[in-house]
């Protein structure tokens, strides 16, 4: 569980406020105190926890942390923002897109679920078919000078599958296509892949509008 709170450090209790002293941004740190109630006037009505403080009897600098390489300020360069992206994503607002997309994910599985599709995972390292764009090709150790592909679709995959009895698939998978960055063409990209037999199109858009939809809500 995350929060952020205000600790209050008591001169009175000289070991814990000389420790405080010596605190920066990012320090990892263990607090021992009291949650008590801030004063009406110290009151933080934009935090959902500005309403109390702990009034800090021990602290322990669990461990200490140099500069960081990203300002809290936000006026990083996106190329900084990539190359560090394990501390971009401390941000709020990087953090809640993921929870966004886990979530957005989580309603996907249960809408597909319920509509009587199946997720099947599909193979990763498989032969090069000929599709829309280059492969990602990874040499084999065991079979010299052979190599597998990295599927640019489970396309072959999901029509055995119809082939074996399961007519409603599908997936949030993972593809691959080596062609160059543009707005609309990313070399790694996932997607929601889907194949029905029996079905017409206009029942596979009423499926997917719905999804979509209900997603928004």
């Amino acid at each position: 569980m995350k929060a952020s709170f205000r600790c209050f450090f008591d001169p009175d209790h000289n070991a814990a406020f000389e420790q405080a002293s010596e605190l920066r941004n990012e320090f990892c740190v263990q607090i021992t105190g009291i949650v008590r109630a801030r004063p009406d006037s110290q009151s933080n009505k934009d935090m959902a926890t500005g309403g109390i403080e702990v009034f800090a009897h021990q602290l322990n600098i669990i461990n200490r942390s140099e500069p960081l390489p990203l300002d809290s300020n936000q006026t990083n360069t996106e190329e900084q923002r990539l190359k560090f992206r394990y501390l971009d994503l401390r941000r709020p607002e990087m953090a809640d897109r993921l929870k966004t997309r886990a979530r957005i994910t989580a309603f996907v599985r249960r809408y597909m679920d319920s509509n009587g599709f199946l997720d099947i995972e599909t193979p990763m390292l498989t032969k090069a078919t000929p599709e829309g764009a280059r492969d990602y090709l990874v040499p084999s150790r065991v079979h010299k000078g052979k190599f597998y592909a990295l599927p640019q679709s489970p396309q072959l995959f999901k029509q055995l599958l119809m082939m074996s009895g399961f007519d409603r698939y599908y997936q949030i998978v993972k593809c691959f296509r080596d062609e160059d960055l543009r707005a609309d063409r990313q070399p790694e990209f996932t997607q929601i892949d889907v194949e029905t037999s029996f079905m017409s199109a206009d029942q596979v858009r009423a499926i997917m509008e719905k999804n979509g939809a209900r997603t928004v809500e």
